[in-house]
Order: structure tokens, then sequence, then C-alpha cells
């Protein structure tokens, strides 16, 4: 497939790092330009480019970056994307980093809703709850003893079917983890949060969940 990731921190690397070893045409940008991207183009055969022409043709953006960093995107950012474009959201709300998120701690919305609002864009939630490095080297194949299960969180059945299929073709248990309303179920401080869980503990996890924010990821 043809990919763009946007974000080229810890997970934004990473998956560069291994949709590429998979075989995908993948761009990668990030906030400091295609040069600054050199040594990861020239490791990966990725391509570096602007933020901008990595969403052009493609037919899944990642967007990996600090929820802070989200509204600085580019204006009308997929205004010239494919309609059908999968976009996914890998991150995280920390109020200590990002700052202050009314929409989030007054207004209830998830954080992949917020980010959504801010894209214009549906988005399926993925790859927010494993650490990078397991998200590099833990991949098993299907059905080996010990394989991660990884929740995926949209409300559009076709987009959600394609990040299920590549979260498997990474070497994760792909897990359906409901409508984006319920991606609280995984974001920090829930049960599946950074614990690597086989699937039947992560839908456990999932369904255990509480929509109370703990104290400490209050801002």
């Amino acid at each position: 497939m043809k990919i763009g990731i946007i974000g080229t921190g810890n997970i934004g690397g990473t998956l560069t790092r291994r949709l590429t070893a998979l075989g995908h045409d993948v761009k990668v940008a990030n906030s400091r330009g295609p040069e600054s991207l050199r040594d990861l183009e020239q490791e990966t055969g990725a391509t570096a480019v602007k933020v901008e022409d990595a969403v052009q043709d493609a037919e899944i953006v990642v967007v990996t970056i600090p929820e802070k960093a989200v509204p600085q995107l580019p204006a009308n950012l997929f205004a010239d994307a494919a309609d059908d474009v999968v976009v996914v959201d890998t991150g995280n709300y920390y109020p200590q980093r990002d700052g202050r998120i009314a929409a989030i701690e007054d207004d209830g919305l998830t954080e992949s809703a917020w980010v959504a609002q801010q894209l214009g864009r549906p988005v399926v939630k993925a790859f927010n709850n494993i650490q990078a490095q397991h998200l590099l080297g833990n991949g098993r194949p299907a059905g080996a003893p010990g394989r991660i299960a990884l929740p995926v969180a949209g409300d559009d059945p076709a987009a959600k079917a394609k990040v299920l299929q590549l979260v498997d073709d990474l070497g994760f248990d792909p897990v359906d983890a409901g409508p984006l309303a319920e991606s609280w179920r995984q974001q920090p401080g829930s049960p599946v949060y950074g614990t690597d869980l086989p699937a039947e503990s992560a839908r456990e996890a999932l369904a255990a969940a509480s929509p109370e924010r703990p104290a400490e990821l209050r801002g």
C-alpha cells in the first residue's frame, strides 16, 4: 500500500522501519522538513517529503505526533487527499506535555475524536498503547504463542478493516475495540495501555476500562 507517516518520533520511526520492511511504499514527514530525514530515508527506503506531500496519493496516513502539535499541521492538510484515505491516529493526550485541552477535559471528547475534529477527517485509533521497542521487535506470526494484541477503534468498518489487517501484517493480533466514542478504553491509564496482552486478555481489559480519567492524567 501507499502509506504516509506524519511524525518521526518513537512510533513514527518504528512504523517507517516496519512498514518499509513489509514492502509498503512509505512517504515520511516531520515538522523539521525532508532534509532532517535523510538518514531514515537511507536506512529504510522510505521517501522523505514535506508534511503536505505525505497525504498525496496515500491509501493510509498515520498521524503520530504529540496532541499539542496537531493544530499546528497545515490547514486543509487533507483537502486534496483521496476521499477514502484512512487516517490513523496513534497519539495520546498528556496534559503535562500538551497543555490542557478543554474539549477533552470538559466536554468529554475522546482524544482521537478531538484529533479528528482538528484534521477535519474521521480517524482510526491504533498503535497508541504499545511501546515503540515492542512494536519494532515483538511481532509474531499469526497463531504464535504470546502474540501481543493491539486494539483498533473507529467508526468506518472499511477503514477499520484496513488497519486491523495492517496490525496483523505487522505481527500482532488485531482486536476491534469498537467505535471511536469508546476509544477511551485504550487511552493512557486504561487496563490495556502498555500491557502487551494477548487477544482474549486485551478484550477483557477493554471491557473493564473506566471512562474516568485518572487524576494524574487530568489537566
